[in-house]
């Protein structure tokens, strides 16, 4: 869902010149600036390096609810995933910005009692501690999907659609830990541009640096 409210947002910059997308399965778009590639294994980016140079930012908007996932198989997803992923990026492109997508209640002291908090706050660490020219850690609350914008994961795609008629109430009662996909996806970029005052932006830090100028 935020990968989807990223590009929408990307592919509307005039200042992005090219996107690419990675993944398993197609993004369903077209645009002049958009490129795809197709890869199944993501523990290994070795194969499609030259594919993946020339590029300026890196925005990892992958992840997996937590639910019913052992810690063993999120930490694939989440920790895993992201090293192979970023190793080689920045083995091809060493002057790459990374924005990752974290969330609400990480750990960045990794030894909390919430399995998925700790295991974000290891990914968090382990990019920031990496030689980026600049990362950032994303860790919206809730987000409100904008412009058509449909979450993958079936559970969430019920909950928003329960609670879609209450998203006004919602966003009022949520609003130092919500956002949307239109304001994720716009600081994002603006981070990608011009930096941020913070290495890990909440939502209301998202929030100020979406309206930005």
């Amino acid at each position: 869902m935020i990968g989807q409210g990223l590009l929408r947002e990307a592919l509307l910059a005039p200042d992005v010149e090219k996107v690419l997308a990675v993944g398993r399965t197609p993004t369903g778009q077209t645009n002049p600036k958009l490129s795809e590639l197709k890869h199944g294994d993501f523990l290994n980016f070795a194969p499609v390096e030259k594919e993946l140079t020339g590029y300026d930012v890196c925005a990892w908007c992958l992840g997996v609810a937590s639910s019913g996932m052992s810690e063993a198989d999120y930490t694939k997803v989440t920790f895993d995933y992201t090293m192979a992923a970023a190793t080689t990026l920045l083995k091809v492109n060493p002057k790459m910005k990374m924005l990752f997508i974290s969330g609400e209640g990480t750990d960045s002291t990794e030894k909390g009692r919430s399995m998925w908090a700790r295991v974000k706050g290891k990914a968090e660490n382990a990019l920031l501690k990496m030689p980026f020219a600049d990362a950032y850690m994303f860790r919206p609350g809730f987000i409100r999907p904008m412009h058509g914008v449909v979450s993958k994961t079936p559970s969430y795609r019920l909950m928003y659609k329960v609670m879609t008629p209450f998203f006004p109430i919602v966003t009022a009662l949520l609003s130092g830990s919500s956002t949307n996909s239109e304001a994720l996806g716009r600081a994002m970029l603006n981070a990608a541009r011009r930096g941020a005052d913070k290495k890990i932006l909440r939502s209301p830090d998202i929030n100020a640096l979406a309206a930005a100028a």
